[in-house]
């Protein structure tokens, strides 16, 4: 394997934000990232790729590993360190085709430019990977300045598109998909299968990142907001759930499963969160994960807490049923390590995982490719964060493809379970504009 060093040239700046960033590098568009995590102590923006690295078989989360140690064996650390960021796709045995196209199983880049701001500091770097001239860096670092200066004019007020057409492809089969999986978990299959689908829409103008991107800030304050440009490809969204963040050796997750919608009035809100902390169907889900995570936290962890229960996480359309754990890491343990036992989680795939995703590729009339996967960060020292790519769109050029699913279990009604996607298609739909046809 190639052997790489890094390079890195890091500047702090002020009066610029990483959305500014992110809009200035349109030069580079089709290489762009995004990252807010939900307490919005850590936002990063990406532009250009110094480092690409795929994987496009089953052991992708170790193959990235592996090649991500190749990579920065040689660096030594920096104060800001190179960050790898991307995500797998959900099931690399689905061989069903998408709006995806040839799509790699796992896709992590290092940023060419990157911004982070962080605990009320912003740093800007430029990174190169190989042999390099001091004139080189220098021409770098120059249009790291030039980047920063523009974005420093950047005025993020893009309206939101013009939907021309809205349809719901294999809605049919969707909800026939329902009433064969509950079917074969009356048979004692499984015990929950996780279903999800498509909406497709399409719009007057070619959708913009920037914009998309603006209105999830605005609109999900309490979510993880992601984005991530493949070539033609922008995958966005604004997620509840933390799949495993890694802090000096310390493991957190985050347990989401069970929902209801959001009151209209606050003492409605509290009603509806109240039968849902008190619903057996939604806890029995929910304890599906928790039993899950805990299970994989006591193999990586010296030691792991849970709570006795859960509590309830709400964002502005949906509220869920929560319980974080966390853990002090075993010597040796990694984040892509820990992404890989706990991908996906019964909120996710199903439980028995092996026998869920097996009836999902059976009967889901739908490739996910990244929906529901890790999508996240990491660097050189081994911290970083995964969410789950939740409440979340596929776009290229005009055209929109969202993604929602939800827990299937021996008394799941198809119609009931259409409606709670249409619940969870709200966020992405809002933010570009649309509306649900009920």
């Amino acid at each position: 394997m190639q052997q790489h060093s890094f390079h890195v040239t890091t500047i702090e700046v002020e009066g610029v934000t990483p959305l500014q960033f992110f809009m200035a590098g349109e030069a580079y568009k089709g290489t762009r990232y995004f990252w807010r995590d939900h307490d919005t102590t850590n936002t990063i923006a990406g532009v250009g790729h110094a480092l690409r690295l795929t994987a496009s078989t089953t052991a992708r989360f170790t193959d990235i590993e592996q090649q991500w140690q190749q990579a920065t064996q040689h660096h030594t650390a920096t104060a800001q360190p190179p960050l790898l960021f991307g995500g797998v796709t959900f099931d690399p045995s689905n061989d069903k085709v998408s709006e995806w196209g040839d799509f790699p199983q796992a896709l992590f880049v290092v940023a060419k430019f990157q911004l982070v701001q962080k605990s009320g500091k912003t740093y800007a770097s430029a990174h190169c990977v190989g042999d390099v001239t001091a004139e080189h860096m220098h021409a770098l670092r120059k249009e790291l300045q030039a980047l920063i200066k523009t974005a420093k004019t950047m005025h993020v007020t893009a309206e939101k598109p013009k939907m021309l057409t809205y349809s719901e492809p294999q809605k049919e089969a969707y909800l026939q998909s329902i009433a064969n999986v509950t079917a074969r978990i009356q048979q004692g299959e499984a015990d929950k299968v996780v279903i999800a689908r498509t909406l497709a829409l399409e719009f007057e103008q070619e959708l913009q990142p920037v914009q998309l991107l603006k209105d999830l800030l605005t609109e999900q304050p309490t979510s993880y907001v992601f984005g991530f440009e493949a070539e033609d490809l922008f995958f966005t969204g604004a997620t509840p759930e933390r799949l495993v963040m890694v802090k000096s050796h310390h493991a957190y997750s985050s347990c989401v499963a069970g929902s209801i919608k959001r009151g209209s009035t606050s003492e409605e809100d509290v009603r509806l969160g109240e039968s849902l902390l008190q619903d057996e169907k939604n806890g029995g889900e929910h304890q599906y994960v928790v039993d899950m995570i805990a299970e994989n936290f006591a193999k990586s962890c010296e030691t792991y807490t849970v709570p006795e229960g859960p509590s309830l996480l709400k964002s502005r359309d949906i509220q869920h049923l929560y319980t974080p754990i966390e853990g002090a890491l075993k010597e040796g343990t990694t984040i892509l390590q820990l992404a890989k036992d706990l991908h996906p989680t019964p909120a996710l795939g199903g439980v028995p995982r092996e026998k869920a995703l097996e009836i999902i590729r059976e009967y889901e009339p739908m490739n996910r490719e990244m929906y529901a996967s890790p999508i996240g960060w990491l660097d050189i020292a081994g911290d970083g964060e995964f969410a789950v790519a939740l409440r979340c769109a596929m776009t290229k050029g005009n055209k929109a493809y969202l993604y929602a699913g939800g827990g299937i279990v021996a008394d799941s009604e198809p119609q009931a379970e259409y409606e709670e996607t249409l619940v969870k298609f709200r966020p992405m739909l809002r933010a570009l504009g649309g509306e649900i046809y009920e």
